[in-house]
């Protein structure tokens, strides 16, 4: 009975066996992968200062629609179309000859008058030399008396017509009452124009010229709660224009109104640019941006080192063992390509600044030293061909402790 039993247990347990022998030979489990490999870098600490950024439109400090003082007809222009002119140029002539007649016969009621007066002073001279002698009676040299004093009166109105003629002879050369750029000419000569009536140009001046804009009533309060009165003095202000990649007209807040708009909710400004080339026309649009705050010490990460984790926004942060962690971060404005950090970093920190797609909070990552570096003019290059941002800021001191413009992982 024993041997068939052995027979029976034979196939079993070498199959057994075989199964044992594959397991045992065959290919090991694979190796854990590498930590990612990530770049990282200290903040960048600088000094900066934040900026608003508001669009407004340029327009003259002095705006004059040139009318004629007399009427006539129009006998020359001279100027050309778009012309600079000078303050006191002649840019019309009227047909002056009425008014010179008329200045030649107010010339000649004045010497009618004279001769009036120098006659009734000599009778009043005899009147009183036959008064003494009693030889008229009191009322007839008060006659004498009045006849004077009404021709010297007279003399006085002769010389206020001549006055007058000679202005309207001097009006029929229509003079620029300021310097700067003048418009087409509305009448041709030929044409009769009537007094303070018919506009003949305009002439806008150009240097300082005014940049117009409107803040909101928030941003209002913003100023005036950080520095009270400092929105209504001398606030430097730097403007671009469509087409230009800085920031390169410099000028001041030099006006602030004095209500809010109870329908949109915004305060209407003015700041004042100097213009010496005439370049800025009115009615240019522009980019301006604002000082929003005083020099402050800030710490700048790249942007794309900051996530978005729903209504937070973290960076990750590796210590020194390479174990990622989370950092809630509070955002500032960009500065030639960085972000600055208000909240949330100190200028230790090892922040991951490319590959945080990789990095996971409580893994382990491999830190590879990158620099970060400044990008000049990138929210100037970025603006010229999307919106402009809510807010920037520009570096105005020296790297804080002795850094340069660049910062890496020491």
């Amino acid at each position: 009975m024993s041997l068939p039993i052995r027979s029976q247990l034979a196939g079993p347990l070498a199959a057994l066996a075989a199964c044992l022998c594959v397991s045992g030979c065959g290919p090991k489990a694979p190796p854990a992968p590498p930590p990612p490999s990530v770049a990282v870098a200290h903040p960048l600490p600088m000094t900066v200062v934040d900026w608003d950024d508001y669009v407004g439109q340029f327009v003259a400090v002095n705006s004059v629609d040139v009318r004629p003082r007399v009427s006539g007809y129009l006998v020359s222009v001279g100027f050309r179309d778009g012309d600079y002119v000078s303050k006191g140029q002649v840019l019309f002539t009227i047909d002056p000859r009425p008014y010179a007649a008329a200045l030649e016969q107010a010339k000649g009621g004045q010497a009618h008058a004279e001769a009036a007066l120098a006659e009734a002073r000599a009778d009043r001279a005899r009147g009183d030399q036959l008064l003494a002698a009693k030889a008229i009676s009191q009322q007839a040299h008060d006659a004498l008396v009045a006849a004077e004093r009404q021709d010297a009166a007279d003399l006085l109105s002769a010389k206020a017509q001549v006055a007058t003629a000679s202005l309207n002879l001097g009006f029929t050369r229509v003079i620029a009452p300021l310097s700067g750029r003048v418009s087409d000419r509305r009448i041709a000569p030929g044409n009769l124009v009537t007094a303070d009536q018919t506009v003949l140009t305009n002439i806008v001046d150009l240097d300082p010229i005014r940049f117009a804009f409107t803040g909101s009533e928030a941003a209002y309060l913003k100023y005036e709660r950080e520095n009270p009165g400092a929105a209504r003095g001398a606030v430097p202000v730097e403007i671009r224009l469509q087409d230009e990649p800085d920031y390169r007209w410099k000028g001041s807040l030099d006006f602030l109104d004095n209500a809010i708009d109870t329908g949109s909710g915004t305060i209407r400004g003015r700041a004042l640019i100097d213009n010496p080339s005439h370049f800025l026309a009115p009615g240019m649009f522009g980019h301006m941006r604002l000082q929003g705050s005083r020099p402050y010490a800030a710490l700048l990460i790249p942007d794309q080192a900051i996530v978005t984790d729903q209504t937070r926004q973290v960076v990750y942060v590796v210590a020194r063992d390479g174990t990622v962690s989370e950092r809630a971060v509070v955002p500032g404005p960009l500065v030639q390509g960085l972000r600055v950090v208000r909240q949330g970093l100190g200028a230790a920190d090892v922040v991951i600044i490319d590959g945080v797609q990789r990095a996971r909070p409580g893994k382990k990552v491999s830190p590879k030293t990158a620099p970060i570096a400044l990008e000049p003019n990138a929210e100037a290059q970025a603006a010229a061909y999307a919106p402009p941002p809510a807010g920037s800021a520009s570096i105005v001191g020296a790297p804080i402790g002795g850094q340069g413009p660049t910062a890496q992982v020491r």
